[in-house]
């Protein structure tokens, strides 16, 4: 298969400059394996869900480390929890030596607990998503992600003025999504049967290793009904009740898909001085192939018809934003929506070291100044220099003094 360069390989390399162990997570068929490969293709590899690897190292971690004490690849970590704590010991017996094992984890709520509990402080942990847009057009990372290494002010206006559009058309990209290996298949049928192994596998073989109590009946008709919901705020109550089931369990299976990274919990933007502020979060599905084929929208003329469209290009493009977010060095940072109980909305809130940047997403090519009423005030009584709509015009382009239209190809 075709290799497609990643954004992270240089944040890898940062990283392992850093910390003595690398940890890539991330969903399966994200490509970790191969990033962590080309990253270093001279490192030895085990992978611990083959019997015999998992043996050899498990038998005699003393003898195992002994022998391989760095330039190692270990994949699929979570299979075995006590590797966690026998690294400990290998890191702090040479404390001062960098860049000695990577490790790739993926569908495992236990693998970051046991990684905190184990190698806080000795870790770098990086999560790798689907493909980005610019990933599979072979452009590198655009450079709206230079915005927030320094605080935000109105010369970021200037920066985004200079935006080259990295592709002419994003469309094919959002009705794709981004796992490696069915964007890369040529086949309209290979594409579908892949996905349908894909989401059969993961409901027949992770979900039901991780909870081995899950009613997976139950889950597979949940996730089909999360896909309507993409880009919402889930109502837990009427949800439950449309799977017959309760909404603390309605709740747990959210927790579910969010740690196994299918779908993605975003927090309500509390801190404002509007009490009547919506404290909900709203839920998106991380990959916009993923979430199509759940939707049985099977065409790009389907899929601009579709009634969900455009809740659907929403979460696609916060996706995209994070995934951009999530390959740079930029430091502690989160990600919000906001709402309130008069409707005034902000489809995502990024907060950082470079302040705060509110941006509407919208699915058309041009976009009213009207329809961003809840931009502008929000822009207006929080003092900020300015606000970003992202749509699929073809040029970045002033809307007013203080919000600035993206087309998605710059992103």
């Amino acid at each position: 298969m075709t290799y497609v360069k990643r954004n992270l390989e240089k944040l890898i390399d940062d990283f392992l400059a850093i910390f003595p162990v690398v940890l890539i997570v991330g969903a399966r068929q994200t490509g970790k394996t191969t990033l962590a490969k080309m990253c270093r293709p001279d490192w030895r590899y085990f992978d611990l869900e083959k019997g015999r690897d998992y043996h050899f190292i498990t038998n005699d971690f003393d003898f195992f480390f002994r022998e391989y004490p760095e330039h190692l690849i270990i994949d699929e970590a979570q299979e075995c929890p006590q590797l966690f704590r026998e690294l400990r010991g290998v890191i702090d017996a040479d404390r001062q030596r960098k860049g000695r094992f990577i490790l790739t984890g993926s569908s495992s709520p236990e693998l970051l607990k046991e990684i905190s509990d184990s190698l806080a402080g000795r870790v770098g942990i990086l999560e790798i998503g689907t493909l980005k847009m610019n990933e599979q057009a072979g452009q590198p990372l655009s450079d709206f992600y230079q915005l927030f290494t320094r605080p935000l002010q109105r010369d970021g206006v200037d920066l985004l003025r200079q935006l080259s559009v990295l592709t002419d058309d994003c469309l094919d990209y959002f009705f794709r999504g981004g796992y490696p290996e069915p964007v890369i298949l040529q086949s309209e049928a290979a594409y579908y049967a892949w996905m349908d192994s894909y989401y059969k596998t993961y409901i027949s073989t992770d979900i039901r290793r991780l909870y081995p109590r899950l009613d997976s009946i139950k889950y597979r008709r949940f996730i089909g009904m999360l896909a309507g919901l993409s880009g919402t705020i889930v109502n837990k109550a009427q949800l439950g009740r449309s799977i017959d089931t309760s909404e603390v369990t309605v709740r747990d299976y959210l927790d579910i898909a969010d740690k196994s990274f299918l779908w993605r919990l975003i927090p309500s933007y509390e801190n404002s001085t509007t009490k009547s502020v919506v404290k909900m979060p709203k839920g998106i599905y991380r990959d916009s192939g993923l979430l199509h084929y759940l939707l049985n929208i099977s065409s790009r003329d389907q899929m601009v018809q579709s009634p969900t469209v455009g809740q659907n290009f929403e979460s696609f493009i916060i996706e995209e934003i994070l995934k951009g977010m999530q390959a740079t060095m930029i430091p502690k940072w989160d990600y919000y929506y906001y709402r309130t109980r008069n409707g005034a909305e902000i489809d995502l809130i990024l907060e950082g070291s470079f302040g705060l940047l509110p941006i509407e997403i919208k699915f058309g090519a041009s976009t009213s100044i009207k329809q961003l009423t809840s931009l502008r005030r929000f822009i207006k009584e929080r003092d900020l220099p300015f606000g970003i709509v992202i749509n699929n015009a073809e040029e970045v382009m002033l809307l007013s003094e203080t919000i600035v239209q993206v087309p998605i190809g710059c992103i």
